[in-house]
């Protein structure tokens, strides 16, 4: 039997993401669900155990506990784990404040246990691919690094979607935007400044719904941008750099199989279509050259294999905490510079230094 694991929530996060990752991996055991759905829950792992609440779950042998509720309980869900001594998974964003994401990060030094971080997408098929070709040379130092989550969703829906209202940590830019800094600064590190473009861009819409970050490197930028009334997407990565050029569209596939079923391993796992593998132009001698670059397969099962193995064998953990934070503290900071309508100078703020 693997690690016996926690799971809180059990919505789109929970059910669809998280479970189904935690069972596919055979170092975790998924023993109990924190949720109202009791039925769906049974359904899908007859042998869970299903909880009314945090602290029944706590109390019932789980040695890891996996944060899929809303976000505005993951602060003090994740503090409830680690003063129970159970090691931590959030679902990002990691918190609403930086202040409680060093206070968890501290907690859990404090107790001897591991906190991570969802930060997923560091294992899509196409962000994969980018660092390989950054690898690679053939782009060579980074001039401009762009990448964009386009959606078209017109519909504001308060009533129904949490995310849509006016709440801590909601809104677009502490949904996708964590993920677009996440992968930025995993490439090019921790940048200097950043200005924000943050947008109530649909109609009735009462929290960001669009954003347009730059973050400034002393010979780079970072270009994020992810909106709602995109019917035709573009280009999800554009890198230029001194020696070439790398172009990418298309979604990473994972989320779509997970929702019908599919689980790692399952053939096609991860894969791109053909048709849209990325597209390098470079410099070969005097010749200039595009080239098609085969997607790698996304792998979302690494985080959870790498969870298991930190906890049982002492591996680094797949996000240090430490990596949610600067997420967290970049969010801050844009939020900041759309209401100061001003590039913020990251050295200004202690908290980054």
């Amino acid at each position: 039997m693997g690690i016996p694991t926690g799971l809180i929530g059990y919505g789109l996060s929970g059910a669809v993401f998280h479970a189904p990752l935690i069972a596919a991996e055979e170092g975790l055991t998924l023993t109990g669900v924190v949720t109202s759905q009791r039925e769906k829950v049974l359904e899908d792992y007859p042998e869970v155990q299903v909880h009314d609440d945090v602290e029944s779950l706590l109390a019932s042998g789980v040695e890891l506990v996996v944060v899929a509720s809303p976000n505005t309980l993951h602060y003090e869900h994740a503090r409830s784990a680690i003063l129970a001594g159970k090691h931590v998974v959030v679902e990002k964003p990691f918190t609403n404040t930086s202040k409680e994401a060093e206070e968890l990060i501290a907690l859990a030094r404090e107790k001897g246990v591991r906190l991570s971080v969802f930060h997923n997408r560091r294992w899509d098929n196409d962000f994969l691919t980018v660092q390989q070709v950054l690898a690679s040379g053939g782009i060579g130092r980074i001039s401009v690094y762009e990448a964009h989550y386009d959606r078209y969703a017109p519909e504001v829906e308060v009533e129904t979607a949490w995310r849509d209202q006016r709440l801590p940590g909601s809104g677009i830019l502490y949904d996708l935007g964590s993920h677009l800094i996440d992968q930025a600064v995993h490439v090019l590190g921790m940048p200097e400044s950043i200005w924000a473009d943050l947008r109530l861009d649909r109609e009735g819409a009462v929290t960001v719904d669009y954003f347009h970050l730059v973050l400034g490197y002393p010979q780079s930028r970072a270009i994020l941008r992810a909106g709602t009334l995109v019917r035709q997407a573009g280009p999800r990565y554009m890198v230029h750099g001194e020696q070439g050029s790398y172009i990418k569209y298309g979604l990473d596939p994972q989320e779509e199989q997970l929702k019908s079923g599919r689980r790692p391993g399952d053939e096609g796992w991860g894969a791109d279509k053909p048709e849209c593998y990325g597209e390098l132009t470079t410099a070969v001698g005097e010749l200039t050259v595009r080239t098609k670059v085969d997607t790698l397969p996304g792998r979302y099962e690494d985080f959870y294999r790498g969870i298991a193995e930190a906890i049982q064998g002492g591996a680094a953990l797949p996000v240090p905490p430490e990596d949610a934070l600067g997420v967290i503290r970049l969010i801050e900071a844009a939020r900041r510079s759309a209401k100061e309508k001003r590039v913020i100078e990251l050295a200004e703020d202690a908290s980054m230094a």
